[in-house]
């Protein structure tokens, strides 16, 4: 698995690719039926876990998704919850259900409800969440319907686990988010769109050639990233709906990493067309570069703050690589990473608390958390080869490549290392993940 600042040795074929390293590469096109789907395998154990019980949704088995056991893997996955025994009961939305029986299962909280096939070819997906604790006094907490296209019923159990999990914990759920990654497979490269549980996975667009760094834009509707279909790399923005995109950065020399202002209007990305590597921001629309960083290093990696006041970044200035943060329009940078000798490809929570980032330890690369306050680092993985980490939109998972048992896989873990879910992919070096925002519903 190549590293993302490989690229800051700077050889005659190196292009300075900068925030999350990929490979993928394409043409212009329309999202594409899945090709590939991954399987979600959760490990290890979290200090504190909400016991919930899902019944198995009646009408279920005739449809085409098993709607409680997706709500399941999901809230087991963000680590927050562990599935309890809800064999031999039959309940859906309409059920008053007997709270004595949960309570000796020792559940905390229930979920019930149904899928029915329309006349129409449509689902009508219903679901009521139940507090065991406070049973019949106050422990309704609601429910809701979704009528939905047989291609939406993952879409619908995504929002239920959405829903149950704001309700538990106080929290968005990001069920409904969708992640971007991409593999390389012989001598094709693909950009994928996917449910951010890794499956339901759609090709954005393919190509022989490579691509690098794709990021979402704020409102989850574009992908800024770098294609070489051009014999170097050029910074493109794609319509993920259309298929439609523009050419945004294509000067003499490299154009990499690019990063998106949260309002959309500017992206920041590493330019080579003045000599050197330094970070530049430009109109998403294209236009003129504004030069922000004015060193004899590499600088790269850029990425915003969620309140767009700050750069963060990566940069050789110092002797080796490590992790800086200027104002969004430039100004004298302050080193942020001082553990360790190389550290690289940051990514900053939405809440401002954490920065996570990849640290080589000895030979292994392995991602590291930091909370911004008080500077305190953890390693949160035992992988030797993690790559490309992008925090889930709440602040709570964060998404990244590494190698497991001999493979390239996509993997998810809570910020603490506690919980891990593998997203392991059928075929292809599966790598350069970023998590797209919350979904407007």
């Amino acid at each position: 698995m190549n590293k993302p600042l490989q690229a800051l040795s700077p050889t005659p074929s190196s292009s300075l690719l900068g925030r999350r390293t990929i490979i993928a590469a394409l043409a212009a096109s329309p999202v594409l039926p899945a090709l590939a789907q991954f399987k979600v395998e959760v490990s290890g154990v979290g200090l504190t876990q909400l016991p919930i019980a899902l019944v198995p949704f009646r009408g279920q088995d005739s449809s085409p998704q098993k709607i409680s056991e997706i709500v399941q893997a999901d809230l087991e996955r963000s680590g927050q919850f562990r599935g309890v025994d809800a064999s031999g009961q039959a309940l859906d939305e309409g059920s008053r259900p007997d709270f004595s029986v949960w309570r000796q299962r020792t559940a905390d909280s229930l979920v019930v409800g149904s899928v029915t096939r329309l006349a129409d070819g449509r689902y009508d997906v219903r679901f009521r969440l139940w507090d065991v604790v406070r049973g019949p006094n106050g422990g309704d907490l609601g429910g809701q319907s979704y009528i939905v296209p047989q291609g939406d019923l993952r879409l619908a159990s995504h929002r239920i686990a959405d829903y149950v999990y704001e309700k538990l914990t106080g929290d968005k759920g990001i069920f409904s988010t969708r992640i971007a990654y991409v593999t390389k497979g012989g001598s094709r490269y693909s950009l994928w769109v996917a449910d951010a549980d890794g499956e339901n996975a759609q090709a954005a667009l393919a190509s022989p050639e490579p691509i690098i760094s794709p990021v979402w834009s704020s409102n989850g509707q574009q992908l800024a990233y770098v294609s070489f279909e051009s014999r170097k790399p050029v910074v493109y923005v794609h319509n993920v709906a259309s298929g439609q995109r523009r050419l945004v950065a294509n000067f003499r020399g490299s154009n990499s990493a690019p990063a998106w202002a949260p309002d959309g209007s500017t992206l920041a990305v590493t330019l080579s067309r003045d000599g050197g590597s330094q970070l530049y921001t430009i109109p998403a629309s294209g236009g003129e570069p504004r030069r922000l960083t004015q060193s004899a290093s590499i600088d790269t990696e850029p990425v915003y703050s969620a309140d767009g006041s700050t750069i963060y970044f990566v940069s050789d200035r110092g002797g080796a690589p490590q992790i800086y943060k200027m104002g969004a329009n430039g100004g004298n940078p302050t080193r942020v990473t001082f553990s360790g000798t190389y550290n690289i490809s940051p990514s900053v929570s939405a809440d401002g608390r954490w920065l996570a980032y990849i640290s080589r330890v000895g030979g292994a690369f392995k991602l590291h958390v930091m909370e911004l306050a008080s500077g305190n680092v953890t390693a949160i993985t035992d992988t030797s080869a993690d790559e490309s980490p992008s925090f889930a939109p709440n602040s709570k998972l964060i998404v990244y490549a590494t190698q497991l048992q001999g493979r390239e896989a996509l993997m998810t873990t809570t910020l603490d290392g506690k919980i891990k879910a593998r997203l392991a992919g059928q075929a292809g070096d599966i790598r350069e993940p970023d998590w797209g925002p919350f979904q407007k519903q």
